[in-house]
């Protein structure tokens, strides 16, 4: 499935989520790409949108290739057989500078906004697309440790192992397309994949009303 951008694919989604319509129900976008995504879903719903903001661990050799994810709070999330062969400081230092890079992005994005209250709603969090998961997995464990009535996470493609995966630590994944033959990137799957900008981001978290509990 092609996408024409990511506004697109948000409203596909925030379509095949409609039957969260009135519920007490929170979205939680990944930014940047997610954010787009994410503030279709919750207008559709009529819910609010909240952020989830993680980072990702390059291999030392190679700075793209991520070998691990953190969120705000909870654990890293590792491809193991990685890990094993970094150097043990190097990865402790890398985890740290992660942390102080979400707290500074948070601070950007939501200044002092307190984090909501998400026992007994349904959480959704939504990214623009997922390649080996280890983001989306550590978004997962943050929203789990706040202990959510129901977990969601939308997505508009995913390769099928990694839909498998998800699906173990999830409620309910909606997907419009699990692939098992993934294209290997993301912006393989939209006309128009630029860039998120920052500025972008936080115009959109203006447009709409993030409570506070």
């Amino acid at each position: 499935m092609l996408f024409k951008d990511r506004k697109e694919a948000g409203i596909k989604l925030a379509q095949s989520l409609e039957k969260y319509q009135g519920d007490e129900a929170i979205v939680f976008a990944l930014p940047r790409g997610g954010v787009v995504l994410g503030v279709e879903i919750a207008n559709k719903l009529g819910v609010p949108l909240d952020l989830i903001i993680t980072k990702k661990i390059g291999h030392p050799m190679n700075e793209e290739y991520a070998i691990c994810a953190i969120a705000e709070e909870g654990d890293p999330v590792c491809n193991e057989a990685e890990i094993k062969r970094v150097n043990p400081e190097w990865f402790q230092r890398s985890i740290q500078n992660g942390r102080r890079e979400i707290k500074r992005r948070r601070e950007k994005y939501l200044g002092d906004t307190k984090r909501q209250t998400l026992e007994g709603k349904t959480a959704i969090i939504v990214d623009d697309g997922i390649a080996t998961g280890l983001t989306m997995m550590a978004a997962i464990d943050e929203v789990k440790s706040r202990h959510p009535k129901r977990l969601v996470v939308a997505i508009p493609v995913v390769p099928y192992d990694t839909a498998q995966k998800l699906n173990d630590r999830v409620d309910e994944l909606v997907a419009l397309d699990i692939d098992s033959y993934y294209l290997g990137a993301v912006g393989a799957y939209y006309g128009d994949f630029r860039q998120v900008e920052d500025r972008e981001v936080i115009s959109i978290l203006k447009s709409v009303e993030i409570k506070e509990d």
